[in-house]
């Protein structure tokens, strides 16, 4: 049985340092091995989520295609800036990473779970975006080998 072969890249990376504040973009950013992305939110403490640690929490990954669908789909602009994921991928399906290891560019992550997408982001941006983010909020992870990530790395399954 052959493997599905997949291939992507890394489009943005995402930073907030609190909770409802608003997320900046960077122009690269280190994920630290077991903490976070420096600066963020989770990484600090300062998270929505973080009196409620999980491992899977260091990073999030969302998909461009996932916002171009709600777009075309459902009218809907969500800007990656808005959707409050830290990195933002093309190419890479992210549902089919849960318990699997993958690479963006020299680090290496684990597919947690499945982000769930919550009312407060429909709150927070006036959208409602719980029912087009359904099964494709992006995906929760652990941050396994730490290093520097950039847009245009590229992200590639272990």
């Amino acid at each position: 049985m052959s493997e599905f072969i997949w291939a992507g890249r890394l489009l943005a990376i995402h930073i907030t340092e609190q909770a409802a504040a608003d997320m900046q973009e960077l122009p690269e950013a280190k994920l630290i091995a077991g903490v976070g992305i420096e600066g963020d939110r989770y990484a600090t403490g300062r998270g929505t989520y973080s009196k409620k640690p999980q491992p899977e929490r260091q990073v999030t990954l969302i998909e461009i295609e996932t916002l171009e669908a709600i777009q075309r789909d459902h009218k809907i602009e969500l800007p990656p800036v808005e959707t409050r994921r830290n990195l933002l991928t093309r190419g890479v399906p992210l549902n089919h990473l849960v318990g699997k290891a993958f690479r963006v560019g020299e680090v290496e992550l684990f597919g947690g779970r499945l982000n769930v997408p919550c009312v407060y982001l429909d709150k927070l941006l006036g959208k409602p975006l719980f029912g087009p983010l359904t099964n494709r909020s992006g995906l929760n992870c652990m941050i396994t080998k730490g290093g520097v990530i950039r847009p245009g790395d590229a992200i590639t399954p272990l």
